[in-house]
Formats: structure tokens, C-alpha cells, sequence
């Protein structure tokens, strides 16, 4: 098995590509060993290394995230983590931890019933434009609400922390709403 590793904008991530699929849709971002080995056995393993702070899954990718040891001395315990669980045979997510992460992820929105339509626009232009982008970086971007003008996003993976998150909220997702939602008006990040 070879597993490519990419670079991400975040100098502190850093995205593992097993040539396999690892979700077979949505994404699951684990930022505590606790969350992670109840609901992903291949995420616990990871967590287990000392210096991970973070794992995030998308279609065909992992990123990891660290906090100080070097890459060259994390990088070769995560390869063999990763390349270990997909020759083993065992599921990424246990039984029902998919589904969980996910619920919780949609239960946090929020929005008027009057702006049902506008953020429907804005999801299809997070789904189509931005996410694909952004997964591209090992990360992604989660709506969770539109008020006063504001849109509310939730940035995960190697977006959650990385330096230039300010400058693709600000200028590069803000300016693409604004110009095709005229309700727009600012995009916030939130936790």
C-alpha cells in the first residue's frame, strides 16, 4: 500500500491520501482523543501518537494536525498507523459514529424561517464552489448560521487554526456570497 502525503496551507497539518476511500460521504473532524476513539478506531490510533492534536476525514483523505514535534519525526509513526488500519481490514468509523458526528454537525444551525431560501443558496455555493476547494487543502467548511446579514461558517481539518483561514473567509468566500447573494454582507467564523 502507498499512501501520498500533500502539504496544507496549515504548516501545523499535513494530508495523507491512502489511494482508498476513507468516508464514503461527509467529513468528521476529531479534535480530543476522547471524541475520537469512541467513534473511530482508526482516529483513536491516531490520537495515540504523541504530538496529534487533530484528525479529520474527507472522501479520499486524512489530514492530521500537530502541535510541536517535527514532521519528519511524526510523519513515518502516522504512515504506519494508517497503512496498519486499511491492511487490517477494519472500518474507519465504528458502528454508528458516522452518523453521530453528523447529526451533531446539522443540529448546530441556525437562521430565520424567512432566510430558508438565502441559505439555501448559500449552502449550494459552500457545497459547489467553496468545499470542493477546500478539500483540495485537506480541509472543509461548514455552514452553521445566517443572521443580520451575517454569515456564520465553521472551518475543520486543516482550515480549523491554519494561518491564511482569516484572509479565505474574508476574501475568497465572502467576496463569492457577496456576489451572488446581495444579503450577504460579512462572513464570520465560529467554533
Amino acid at each position: 500500500m502507498f499512501i501520498q502525503t500533500e502539504a496544507t496551507p496549515n504548516p501545523a497539518t499535513l494530508k495523507f491520501l491512502p489511494g482508498k476511500e476513507v468516508l464514503a460521504q461527509g467529513t468528521v473532524d476529531f479534535r480530543n482523543a476522547e471524541d475520537a476513539r469512541e467513534a473511530s478506531p482508526l482516529a483513536g490510533k491516531l490520537f495515540d501518537i504523541p504530538g496529534v492534536t487533530g484528525v479529520f476525514f474527507g472522501y479520499d483523505f486524512i489530514t492530521v494536525t500537530k502541535n510541536d514535534p517535527d514532521w519528519q519525526h511524526l510523519k513515518p509513526a502516522i504512515l504506519g498507523t494508517i497503512m496498519e488500519h486499511f491492511m487490517s481490514g477494519a472500518p474507519v468509523m465504528a458502528v454508528g459514529g458516522h452518523a453521530a458526528a453528523s447529526e451533531a454537525d446539522r443540529s448546530g444551525e441556525f437562521y430565520g424561517e424567512a432566510d430558508t431560501e438565502i441559505v439555501a443558496t448559500i449552502k449550494e455555493l459552500l457545497d459547489t464552489r467553496v468545499r470542493p476547494a477546500v478539500a483540495q487543502d485537506g480541509g472543509d467548511i461548514t455552514f452553521r448560521g445566517f443572521e443580520n446579514g451575517t454569515v456564520f461558517l465553521h472551518m475543520k481539518g486543516a482550515c480549523a487554526g491554519c494561518p491564511s483561514s482569516t484572509a479565505t473567509l474574508k476574501h475568497g468566500i465572502q467576496n463569492l456570497l457577496r456576489h451572488f447573494v446581495p444579503e450577504v454582507q460579512q462572513v464570520e467564523q465560529v467554533a
